[in-house]
């Protein structure tokens, strides 16, 4: 009998480059992923019986993707440039009619506009910081917001725009970090409260049903000493790296029940009301009463291998029981059973679909796994 012929996946991302000789900000390409990522993840894949194509997201990936017709994208492209970049591969894919993993085009162009996410996250009763949009530095600041603030661009991720010093405590400091955003980002500020409270991180798994993988708390211990209490780029890029790991990561976070079971029911609303798919990464700081608000949505989350790197959503995955390949190919067979395709995934050993982490009604229960068998059963 002839063997069926194996997952074609197309695996579309961006390398990371030096900003430095383009004379942009040194941050400019921190979203972008290191080749050691998008190995891993081929590798993961090509494991699971899959062949693996690898399609940089540039300007001629159309064209690639156009003449090579993958059965599947496994995306992780953050896109080129513009303030809807993360949605490029997505709407290419949708124009030729290609299935791919993760959110679609209009859930990663409202998660890259910052404010647009609180609005919408407000509007369905969500709490966020308070916050306004200054599209330049001489804007008059509403009088409802109250210092200390931080300041950040209004369409980024990855830290990029959050310096050690984005957190200010009067005007004259407020002008001067708007004026650096829209001067070196080419885009308005976001002035949002600052919550002096407790950092978490939240990962996603699946779509009817999503797994709330435990909780990631950034708990800023062996930050330098008078560094702010938040996860700038110097936090995430400098003073923290492989070689030199900082411990500021508690996973699974060391929170009462309740507090536990109310930042799982926040993340689940937040999935759900922006429509994600497949994978997502929620960050959110708790207040002095024990009130979680949404900071950002993560909808193409950070997946390096490397457990020095402090990649948030493979730490979530690792306490939950996951090997690197494992949280790889169950994102890819959440994204083929959308589509109807999981009977195409030929070795489903690396598939591990944990029972439902977190209920509405009944709030937690253990992470317990349970991988798909060779018949696709589970």
């Amino acid at each position: 009998m002839k063997s069926p012929m194996p997952l074609r996946v197309g695996l579309t991302y961006n390398l990371r480059k030096s900003a430095i000789l383009s004379g942009l900000p040194e941050d400019y390409y921190a979203e972008f992923d290191e080749e050691s990522t998008v190995n891993a993840i081929a590798e993961a894949l090509k494991r699971a019986g899959c062949s693996v194509q690898l399609i940089e997201a540039d300007e001629n990936a159309y064209t690639t993707l156009q003449n090579t017709r993958p059965d599947i994208v496994f995306n992780i492209a953050e896109g080129l440039r513009g303030e809807s970049r993360e949605s490029h591969i997505p709407v290419i894919l949708e124009m030729l009619g290609i299935p791919y993993t993760g959110s679609g085009p209009l859930t990663l162009a409202i998660a890259l506009d910052k404010m647009l996410t609180q609005e919408i996250l407000r509007y369905k009763g969500v709490l966020t910081p308070r916050h306004q949009v200054l599209m330049a530095p001489e804007y008059r600041l509403s009088p409802r917001l109250r210092f200390p603030l931080i300041v950040k661009p209004i369409h980024e991720g990855s830290s990029k725009g959050i310096r050690n010093d984005s957190v200010v405590s009067n005007e004259g400091k407020l002008r001067e970090k708007v004026a650096y955003i829209v001067k070196n980002y080419d885009q308005p500020a976001l002035v949002e409260e600052f919550i002096d409270g407790r950092e978490f991180t939240v990962g996603l798994l699946g779509n009817k049903n999503p797994v709330v993988l435990p909780i990631v708390e950034i708990t800023f211990k062996g930050l330098p000493e008078g560094a702010n209490k938040i996860y700038s780029y110097e936090a995430k890029w400098i003073w923290d790296t492989p070689e030199k790991p900082l411990d500021m990561f508690q996973c699974p976070a060391h929170v009462p029940r309740e507090l536990s079971e109310k930042i799982g029911r926040v993340a689940l609303r937040v999935f759900k009301a922006l429509g994600c798919r497949d994978v997502c990464r929620i960050d959110m700081r708790v207040d002095e009463s024990g009130t979680p608000h949404i900071l950002e949505v993560n909808p193409l989350p950070g997946m390096i291998p490397d457990p020095k790197a402090h990649s948030c959503l493979p730490e979530a995955a690792r306490a939950a029981g996951f090997t690197y390949d494992q949280l790889i190919c169950t994102i890819l067979y959440h994204a083929l059973e959308r589509y109807g395709m999981g009977h195409r995934l030929e070795d489903k050993s690396l598939v591990k679909l944990p029972e439902k982490a977190f209920n509405d009604e009944s709030g937690w229960k253990s992470h317990v796994s349970n991988p798909l068998g060779s018949e696709g059963q589970g």
